[in-house]
């Protein structure tokens, strides 16, 4: 693999990213049509030229932000195209479809409208707009998963089997554990075999969000207050710090204080930091919240590891979903007139 001219082209689009100065600037424009104005000055140019002759308001936003982030992986793909780096690359692109999937069954759940669903999507991995649109158009979770099946989509399997339990308990933890078990069981086993730098760098990245999908996990069922054996069973192996036994005896503790106090000796220990208030009425959101921000600037980080590696394709594919993410949160909240307060809180920060 020649990473010295994939990653020097990489680094060119890097260039290219929004600094935190631009950030600002998106963040003080009064409205949507001085937004776009202002990102009119930037790489998005040519995706929201496109779409303004389509829609206008935030979809002219949303959808030049989507084909552009879709434009630029495929971009990294391309330049890897049958490497082994490819494969690689590829279980990171799989999250997205996970992520995707679990929005969708849970729009389903609730009976959200497919524009309120698609809204909330990102085509970066395997599923590209045509299938999500296929997808959201679809009647009821049931309906989705049969799509899926029938396109042989490998995420079908374990939705499939998990189905009928999902039916009689309507708890969608169910789908949703089945989901990451399999997403991470597969990639685990992809990067076991394989004894490259590349497949470390990409072990131990994907071996940080079991940790935080766990640790989300423990922190939901202490306040749902799930029983402790019926909490191991949402809990994903693949960890040498949190194993099984060290989240159950979490889960054992019985308050999140309490497990945040267990989190001070780990690197999750920031959560400590999280205001008082917060921790007194379990607002579990803003926990998730600040564990989503510590794998982002985790995975940005690459971007200072070995320059001859994945680490930065890796790093490139999350500062480019970051950035994404802050400009649809920022059009959105032009858009609801939320307060800058709020809409500053929402953004990912990196």
């Amino acid at each position: 693999m020649e990473y010295a001219y994939v990653n020097a082209r990489i680094r060119a689009m890097k260039s290219r990213l929004l600094d935190r100065s631009l950030l600002e600037q998106l963040i003080n424009k009064p409205d949507l049509d001085s937004l776009i104005a202002e990102l009119q000055k930037t790489s998005y140019r040519e995706e929201l030229e496109k779409a303004g002759i389509l829609v206008s308001g935030i979809n002219h936003i949303e959808v030049a932000i989507r084909k552009d982030l879709v434009r630029s992986f495929r971009t990294i793909l391309n330049f890897i195209k049958g490497e082994d780096a490819e494969t690689l690359l590829t279980i990171i692109l799989h999250r997205w479809d996970i992520q995707n999937i679990k929005t969708i069954l849970r729009g389903k759940k609730i009976q959200a409208s497919p524009k309120e669903i698609f809204e909330c999507l990102i085509p970066a991995g395997e599923l590209d707009e045509a299938a999500l649109t296929e997808l959201v158009k679809q009647p009821d979770v049931k309906a989705v998963i049969d799509l899926l099946a029938t396109w042989s989509f490998v995420y079908s399997h374990p939705l499939t089997l998990n189905f009928k339990e999902f039916a009689e308990t309507r708890d969608m933890m169910v789908l949703e554990y089945a989901l990451d078990t399999f997403y991470y069981e597969d990639a685990l086993s992809v990067i076991k075999s394989d004894e490259s730098e590349d497949a470390r760098i990409l072990k131990r990245l994907i071996i940080t969000e079991i940790d935080i999908t766990n640790i989300k996990t423990v922190l939901r069922v202490i306040r749902d207050r799930i029983a402790h054996e019926e909490a191991k069973r949402y809990f994903i192996k693949g960890s040498t710090e949190f194993n099984i036994e060290t989240l159950t005896s979490l889960v054992r503790i019985g308050t999140i204080e309490g497990v945040l106090k267990k989190l001070e000796q780990t690197p999750f220990q920031f959560l400590t930091k999280i205001p008082p208030e917060y921790v007194a009425v379990e607002k579990i959101s803003a926990f998730e919240k600040e564990l989503e921000n510590y794998l982002v600037k985790k995975a940005i980080s690459q971007f200072l590891g070995d320059p001859l590696s994945i680490a930065i394709p890796i790093a490139y594919i999350w500062a480019k979903y970051t950035e994404v993410t802050n400009i649809r949160v920022i059009a959105r909240c032009k858009a609801s007139g939320m307060s800058e307060k709020d809409l500053r809180e929402a953004l990912i920060s990196v």
